[in-house]
């Protein structure tokens, strides 16, 4: 774990806890939208679950920048990722944003979101039969980055 706006957990997600937290952080800002985006491991293609491995330092590095991308707008950016093992239909991925306006927050969590798929130093595996399998179908590359095994 990082920090609050930025956490790393082992294996599943506890989603309660976070959103609660955060929006209990967060409430008396006399902001008008917090948003969140909740990842949900889907059953499909006969795997167990996903699993994932994290660059951290480059991952700190993202998502300051995203941060300071938020100030600017006055708002603020969150999130939290799953690092092992996360089972169909538990969540391994949790994003917000916090703002005065509401078309800043909507404008900014899909923009978030989009990004961390393209760009956060994150690798996914599927489960298949107890055993990582590269989700290369499924992933996207980082420049200069290769695969962690």
């Amino acid at each position: 774990m990082f920090s609050e706006d930025l956490q790393i957990h082992k294996d599943d997600l506890p989603v309660e806890k976070i959103h609660n937290a955060w929006y209990e952080k967060y409430i008396n800002l006399n902001y008008g939208a917090f948003i969140t985006f909740v990842g949900i491991v889907r059953d499909e293609n006969s795997i167990e679950g996903l699993s994932f491995d994290i660059y951290e330092p480059i991952l700190k590095s993202w998502f300051n920048s995203w941060q300071e991308k938020a100030k600017k707008q006055n708002a603020i950016v969150f999130m939290a990722h799953s690092l092992g093992d996360v089972k169909n239909h538990q969540s391994s991925y949790i994003a917000g944003v916090c703002s005065p306006k509401r078309r800043v927050a909507l404008e900014l969590i899909d923009e978030f979101v989009e990004d961390f798929k393209a760009n956060a130093p994150i690798w996914k595996y599927d489960i298949l039969n107890g055993k990582r399998v590269y989700a290369e179908d499924r992933s996207q590359k980082i420049n200069g980055a290769g695969i962690l095994l």
